[in-house]
């Protein structure tokens, strides 16, 4: 999100109205993403739009600096750039902070606290990438996500004086070679985020390294549109070399790319990597389209309007999300706004901006006593305040780790039984308890037994005595939250447990996707999978996956359908000897169900969910259907789990759900004996 603008004034030397406009278009495409609204699903490339243009406008600066004093004044610029950017960021941490106090879940606090932190300190994206954040499809997002980007640009301020000014002298002031190096470097940083984003989508997503290469197009447009003689980039003017070529064509073909983005892609498209060269691209379009002859294109984007969201679009970036995700808690997860809502909250945080913008951010840039002191003391100020917020929230995830998250009352130990009737409270003798409840793993997620994405290994992990009835266990993160019964049933002599799971692989014989890229590991593991147990057959498999994880573009004319065959598919693949079990789909609760607990101590019955909503019946009815196919058997566990009206998010003293779709230990081992019945009739 940039914050390196000049003053809405369109009188001032340098300014072009268009690149103001653009930062609205940009703002606008992030407010509807974010609010929801259907026509705009790409609208997240706006934040792309906004790299760009704080590229140009930087490298522009510095590179006029190089040519007239042939040096960077580094603590000026840095000076600066804290005037700019840290007041309105902090004000907006400190309030959504108090407000969340108040409204968000208390169980949600403490992840909010250390996302303040990482914030105050300018590294949230480097956080979101360490805790592994989908930015396109997080179940419950941090007030503070919108922040990364803020947190790349500064990093990227950071460095990137240096980076000119060093090859400005190792070049010998050369231009030319200057701009090599900075294509160099922009190339290498566009490789790494391609190829990281097969690998690791959130460090692609999120990184500076990844991300530079955006902000460093927007540097080769301010060498492009620099004058002959070196005298840095013109903001107002290009040269004559680029006056035939920077038409209303080039502003139109970049107008026209924006728009692809925002209506084509959506939250199913791989990004970064290659697809987030469009927006990019079409944005430098537009800014060497404006340089030249203004057209119509340039005529629109400055309009009084635009050049007005352009202004406090800052401010408007930073207060939107907040405001969009406290109301939300306000109102309760389990109703979520309206788009007509949400949109209306959009444009209710144009007038927050303007006041943000007027009060905070405006005077912040030019205070007389820092302007008149060395530039050390902006400097001081901003990381003496940054300190400041850090050690608050830092006590304050001390003091919300005392908050009690129980009613003060026990519930009855859980008992497996059909159609379950719910503790409508949150027992004081919970288990797992709240705070523990996202932790609450089988023992082979930690062991190595469940193997991660870039995994193969097909051995499969053993357990239980080897005369007993050899038992294979063979799916994704579904079907290891079913480890736990089966694991019962091990230690109790009755089976012999083979344990072959992995992440985000299910056993089905469907299209292998991982954050929308290709997913060959997932289809060599379950190959691998198969044919040892055509080697050496099990008595039986157990087949246990995630619908909905699964890729759905996969040309066939239903999912269901898709998924039915992919199963087919797998049975027969199976020896003739062994015999097959598929665990049937399990509730999906759409939000994680212990931080909506949380919040409602003496309601949990808020927190679950109705089973016609909570249930995909066509999946479960796909495999039923290749059950009968196949003469395999369907074990649909939905009656424990659910009764007539509501898959309840507590029975007895146990937490069902870990998150919005994985069961929790203590739930899925008190199903054991039903697992056994399964296994002891197919025998």
């Amino acid at each position: 999100m940039t914050t390196s603008r000049p003053e809405i004034a369109t009188k001032q030397s340098g300014f072009r109205g268009d690149v103001q406009g653009l930062r609205a278009i940009a703002v606008g495409f992030v407010l509807i993403y974010h609010a929801g609204v259907p026509f705009l699903p790409g609208g997240y490339v706006g934040v792309d739009v906004f790299f760009v243009i704080s590229g140009f406008l930087i490298t522009s600066h510095l590179l006029r600096s190089l040519a007239v004093e042939g040096r960077i004044h580094f603590a000026d610029f840095y000076a600066r750039r804290a005037r700019r950017i840290l007041p309105a960021a902090l004000t907006v941490l400190v309030l959504t902070v108090v407000a969340s106090v108040i409204w968000v879940p208390p169980l949600q606090l403490k992840a909010m606290l250390q996302g303040a932190i990482a914030t105050a300190f300018y590294v949230p994206n480097y956080y979101f990438a360490l805790i592994g954040t989908d930015y396109l499809g997080e179940e419950t997002p941090s007030l503070f996500q919108h922040y990364w980007s803020l947190g790349i640009e500064e990093q990227f301020y950071l460095f990137w004086p240096a980076v000119l000014a060093l090859g400005f002298v190792v070049f010998r002031r050369s231009r030319g070679a200057l701009f090599a190096f900075v294509a160099v470097l922009t190339g290498c940083s566009f490789v790494a985020c391609v190829l990281m984003t097969t690998a690791d989508q959130p460090w692609a997503f999120f990184s500076l390294p990844t991300r530079a290469w955006e902000l460093g197009v927007g540097g080769l447009v301010a060498f492009l549109l620099g004058s002959r003689s070196g005298q840095g980039a013109s903001t107002s003017r290009a040269p004559k070399r680029w006056a035939a070529v920077s038409s209303p064509l080039l502003s139109w073909a970049g107008l026209a790319g924006l728009a692809a983005a925002g209506v084509l892609f959506t939250d199913g498209t791989s990004f970064p990597g290659f697809s987030a060269a469009l927006p990019v691209l079409a944005t430098a379009l537009l800014i060497i389209g404006g340089a030249g002859r203004a057209g119509l294109p340039q005529r629109i984007l400055s309009i009084r309007p635009l050049l007005f969201i352009g202004a406090i679009s800052y401010s408007l970036y930073l207060v939107h999300w907040p405001v969009l995700l406290i109301v939300q808690a306000a109102v309760g997860v389990r109703d979520p706004l309206p788009v007509w809502a949400t949109a209306g909250l959009a444009v209710l945080c144009v007038p927050l901006a303007w006041l943000l913008f007027r009060f905070i951010e405006t005077p912040a840039r030019n205070p007389r006593a820092l302007t008149k002191a060395r530039p050390r003391r902006s400097l001081l100020v901003a990381g003496s305040a940054s300190i400041v917020i850090a050690a608050l929230c830092g006590a304050g995830i001390v003091a919300v780790g005392t908050i009690p998250l129980h009613s003060q009352r026990s519930a009855p130990a859980y008992t497996a039984g059909a159609n379950p009737s719910g503790t409508d409270f949150v027992p004081e003798n919970l288990r797992p308890e709240l705070r523990e409840a996202s932790d609450a793993n089988p023992i082979i997620s930690d062991n190595g037994c469940h193997l991660d994405f870039a995994e193969t290994d097909a051995t499969g992990c053993q357990f239980g005595p080897d005369d007993a009835p050899d038992v294979a266990l063979f799916g994704d993160s579904h079907a290891a939250h079913w480890f736990p019964p089966l694991a019962e049933l091990a230690d109790q002599g009755r089976i012999h447990l083979d344990s072959n799971t992995k992440s985000s692989c299910n056993s089905v014989t469907v299209v292998s996707t991982l954050n929308n890229e290709p997913y060959p590991e997932c289809d060599q593991w379950r190959q691998n999978v198969i044919d040892r147990f055509v080697a050496d057959p099990p008595d039986v498999v157990i087949l246990a996956n995630f619908a909905r994880s699964t890729d759905v573009d996969h040309g066939s004319e239903d999912f269901d359908s898709y998924w039915e065959e992919g199963i087919v598919d797998v049975v027969r693949s199976l020896p003739a000897s062994t015999d097959v079990i598929i665990l049937g789909e399990t509730p999906v609760m759409g939000i994680t169900p212990s931080i909506c607990l949380s919040a409602h101590l003496d309601d949990a019955d808020y927190c679950g969910l109705a089973p016609e909503e909570a249930i995909d019946d066509g999946a479960l009815n796909a495999e039923r259907q290749a059950a009968e196919a196949t003469g395999a058997r369907l074990l649909d566990l939905n009656p424990y789990i659910c009764d007539a009206d509501l898959c309840p998010p507590i029975i007895g003293d146990v937490l069902v759900y870990r998150d919005g779709h994985h069961l929790t230990v203590p739930f899925t081992t008190g199903l054991a004996g039903v697992f056994a019945d399964a296994i002891e009739s197919r025998l």
